[in-house]
């Protein structure tokens, strides 16, 4: 498998990266521990959590992935294995974790408090790359940045990164960085995928020239690209047809922007394509993601190990210039499918 460097650091995975934010409740522990060790056999040593997981997060499951992820990884050579776990950030402001109490923000206290905790869940005494998992703008970047810095300082985080960040946050990170001489950002964790492309015009641009890695989350697009929802099929278990069926406003319209009438048509010519190649849509997207070069690790995720060994097809798979330009021109019929407009935002 192949690996990449992270930013600037001295950091190198490879570049299919085993999400884990299922773990804990669409995969129970005995499945997690056998989609962990397959992911470890076939050649992956970057892992991604993060404080609120298992999703959809609850004040009850708050930690448990990061758990499961701990009692797995104990015994296991830590130094062969890339950990990536984040805190959680004025995203959920509506979310208070049961141990911090309180709103949650990127300020000192609760950025150190988060680590204290993610590392005890883990069993580990260091995180490998620390991400915000939702940008505070409200905050003083300097206070953020000193927090982050004080933990690499001490050896608790080697590397930290940001997730679901605008360009502007990216440079403003950056820029408060080099002023106060402070760690500098690695990466950026954002949703990237054949039904949301918005990342190739100006964030790929920033990634390119500031050394900053991509990482993909969502390149299947919740799914949507492994078909699954095509035929207006709601497969039992799957996220989003709990989100449709049962869902809250807020989780009936995530639904919505995944699973329309444009990403379902978009999935529908891509398979196509992917029959042509003989391979799964699956592997056709997640290849696809792998290709850009401002793109470190693309995150795939699984409730089951069949699901996994769909998405391990593309560790070897490489798309020529003619199935790269198939595919430009879905999205130039279909622009930006999660969109009702088709513009590049969301």
């Amino acid at each position: 498998m192949k690996h990449n460097r992270l930013g600037r650091t001295g950091i190198v995975v490879t570049d299919i990266c085993m999400g884990t934010m299922t773990f804990g409740l669409q995969a129970d522990e005995k499945t997690s521990f056998a989609i962990m060790d397959r992911a470890i056999d076939a050649g992956i040593d970057f892992f991604d959590t993060a404080e609120m997981y298992p999703v959809p997060p609850s004040a009850e499951k708050f930690g448990i992935t990061e758990e499961i992820v701990g009692r797995w990884l104990k015994g296991r050579p830590r130094g062969q294995i890339i950990l990536a776990t984040k805190v959680t950030g004025p995203g959920h402001g509506w979310f208070r974790p049961p141990i911090r109490g309180g709103f949650t923000a990127l300020d000192r206290r609760q950025i150190s408090q988060a680590c204290e905790d993610s590392l005890r869940r883990l069993q580990t005494d260091y995180i490998d790359l620390y991400q915000t998992h939702w940008p505070d703008h409200g905050m003083e970047q300097e206070e953020t940045l000193t927090a982050l810095t004080q933990l690499i300082e001490q050896g608790k985080i080697r590397a930290w990164g940001s997730s679901n960040e605008t360009c502007w946050g990216v440079m403003k990170n950056l820029w408060e960085a080099e002023k106060h001489g402070l760690a500098r950002m690695a990466s950026v964790q954002n949703n990237f995928s054949l039904i949301n492309r918005r990342c190739e015009s100006e964030l790929a641009q920033v990634c390119r020239k500031e050394s900053v890695s991509l990482l993909p989350y969502s390149p299947l697009g919740g799914g949507v690209l492994t078909g699954k929802y095509n035929g207006g099929a709601l497969p039992s278990g799957a996220r989003f047809t709990d989100y449709i069926q049962h869902g809250g406003p807020r989780q009936k319209r995530m639904a919505s922007r995944f699973v329309n009438e444009r990403t379902l048509e978009t999935t529908a010519r891509l398979q196509v394509i992917a029959h042509d190649l003989g391979v799964h849509v699956t592997a056709l997207a997640l290849a696809w993601s792998r290709q850009h070069d401002f793109v470190a690790s693309t995150i795939v995720g699984a409730t089951t190990l069949e699901q996994l060994e769909e998405s391990l097809e593309a560790a070897d798979l490489i798309l020529d210039a003619e199935t790269l330009a198939r595919i430009d021109e879905i999205d130039a019929a279909i622009p930006c499918p999660m969109t009702e407009d088709g513009l590049r935002r969301l």
